[in-house]
């Protein structure tokens, strides 16, 4: 296949999901294939949760718009224009994908084919029928990626290199099981933000989605404050009020319960809104429906701190202060030259 080949196929798919929203899904004439594939997926996103109770409707429609957003030929090109990718040699690249977001995944999908080599997926059972489903629809406009895309339901094999995502505790049985073969092993990270008390109400709304955008099951979710000696959360509790309705999720308000009474029986001092609980702690992992906060002095120290963790952290949000920082509200809007965890895929890819 030819690099426009490849490209081609993914902006019809970005297409494709352009027409799909929570509130207003419009099917358009333009689009190819929309007989045989329109319905269904409308089908299968009102499925998603009988299947994982964390993809409502609303978290599967946020991912599915964040994807239709990237998939158009000016991000693309942007993207892959200061790589070679004239692949003659193409190598089968295995897929071990989490299942914690919808299509969490589809980067490392979409890294492969469009540096023209062949993919083998092992899917999370997490989250087993939204990326197979858009393969599908990939084939449907170019036949060609039929013998590129292959799903394994079950031991991953014949395969030149390897991305796998799991836990810290996966990740440690990745690196034995794949040591003899190229690998991108990513483990557990967390996302933090950096505040100092200057915030407008819109910077910490927006902040609020960084925390609660699919119940802050993903290393961009923010899960742990920096906050100057003395900070006052009374401003940060009004802003986020706004998303007071994730609480309305059952799974998101058991998880919200369950972690508050287990504070609360360990004598911890929270401070709560009846959707959020906040707790001074030096982790950067805090459990569902609660998030850390540390109270610092110097700026400075934190900023080496953050360098010296960087292996732990996914995402710095902040209003500049910080180098590299993503503004508040943006954690879960990647570029496509966003790479997790600061790993080039496509470099990776390219020196095999």
């Amino acid at each position: 296949m030819t690099l426009e080949e490849r490209k081609n196929g993914f902006i019809a798919l970005g297409k494709f999901l352009s027409q799909f929203s929570e509130s207003n899904s419009i099917q358009k004439d333009n689009v190819l294939h929309n007989n045989l594939f329109y319905d269904d997926f409308i089908s299968l996103i009102n499925l998603s949760q009988s299947h994982n109770g964390w993809y409502t409707p609303e978290q599967v429609y946020y991912a599915i718009n964040s994807w239709s957003k990237s998939l158009v030929e000016s991000n693309l090109n942007d993207w892959i224009s200061s790589y070679d990718l004239t692949n003659e040699n193409p190598k089968s690249i295995g897929l071990i994908l989490a299942g914690n977001i919808p299509l969490v995944g589809f980067h490392d999908f979409l890294s492969v084919l469009i540096s023209g080599h062949k993919v083998l997926v092992k899917t999370s059972s997490n989250d087993q029928h939204l990326l197979p489903f858009l393969a599908k629809y990939l084939i449907s406009v170019e036949p060609k990626f039929e013998n590129y895309i292959t799903f394994v339901e079950g031991k991953l094999e014949n395969f030149d290199a390897v991305i796998a995502t799991g836990s810290n505790n996966t990740a440690r049985y990745f690196e034995y099981y794949f040591k003899d073969k190229p690998s991108i092993i990513r483990k557990s990270r967390n996302s933090v933000a950096v505040l100092n008390g200057k915030e407008t109400t819109e910077d910490l709304v927006n902040l609020g989605e960084d925390i609660f955008r699919y119940f802050g099951l993903g290393c961009r979710n923010v899960s742990k404050l920096f906050v100057p000696k003395g900070y006052d959360f009374t401003h940060f509790f009004e802003s986020i009020f706004v998303h007071q309705d994730i609480i309305k999720y059952e799974k998101y308000a058991n998880n919200y319960d369950y972690n508050k009474a287990v504070f609360l029986m360990s004598l911890y001092k929270l401070l709560d809104n009846g959707f959020l609980t906040i707790k001074e702690d030096n982790s950067y992992a805090s459990p569902i429906s609660s998030v850390f906060y540390e109270f610092y002095d110097d700026l400075e120290i934190i900023k080496e701190r953050l360098a010296s963790d960087s292996e732990q952290i996914q995402c710095i949000v902040s209003n500049d202060l910080v180098e590299k920082s993503i503004a508040f509200g943006q954690t879960q809007q990647p570029h496509l030259w966003d790479y997790a965890d600061n790993v080039d895929t496509i470099t990776f890819l390219n020196n095999l």
